[in-house]
């Protein structure tokens, strides 16, 4: 419901981008407004009437290259104040009950790296590592990148890449001679 949306940035702020709590909720309400009932949901957990955790469930692919169907429960967070209540369970279990009605037979999810409880947690419940998801801003990545080209240089001057490009030639030209 868009009246969760509050709730659900403030117990999902470390995951969201780096804005204003009011426009994470706004984030959020287009979030919930957009939510496609055949492929997701969010999961809202109450304990004694007050809103204690949540989880955002997908119907999707392993990946976009392996197409085995999987759940996966993106962000299930757990309320500091409720943690130690079944309130995680609970939320894993619904997932795990709408892969079973969806006829799926993978559950996938994702920890913070930071994490150690909720690492933890997965672990408990038999989720694997399956991939290491790596994040850093473009800029970063480019200045890198930048770095990793400037050109070696040879012994006799030549920039490395003049030399690999020669001994291809020399190669090709042996084996079309050879055959």
């Amino acid at each position: 419901m868009p009246t969760d949306a509050p709730d659900l940035a403030d117990l999902w702020t470390d995951v969201l981008r780096r804005t204003t709590a009011e426009d994470q909720a706004a984030d959020l309400e287009l979030v919930i407004a957009g939510l496609d009932d055949s492929t997701e949901r969010i999961i809202v957990a109450e304990y004694d009437g007050e809103f204690a955790g949540a989880v955002h469930l997908q119907a999707t692919t392993m990946s976009p290259l392996n197409l085995e169907p999987v759940v996966r429960a993106l962000s299930p967070h757990v309320l500091p104040r409720f943690q130690r209540h079944g309130i995680g369970s609970a939320l894993m279990d619904a997932a795990v009950t709408w892969a079973e009605e969806l006829g799926i037979g993978h559950l996938a999810t994702a920890a913070v790296a930071g994490s150690r409880d909720a690492n933890r947690f997965m672990a408990r419940i038999a989720l694997g590592p399956y991939a290491v998801l790596r994040v850093a801003t473009t800029h970063a990545v480019r200045s890198r990148l930048s770095a990793h080209r400037r050109p070696a240089q040879s012994s006799g001057g030549r920039q490395l890449t003049q030399v690999l490009a020669a001994r291809r030639s020399m190669r090709r030209s042996r084996a079309g001679a050879e055959g």
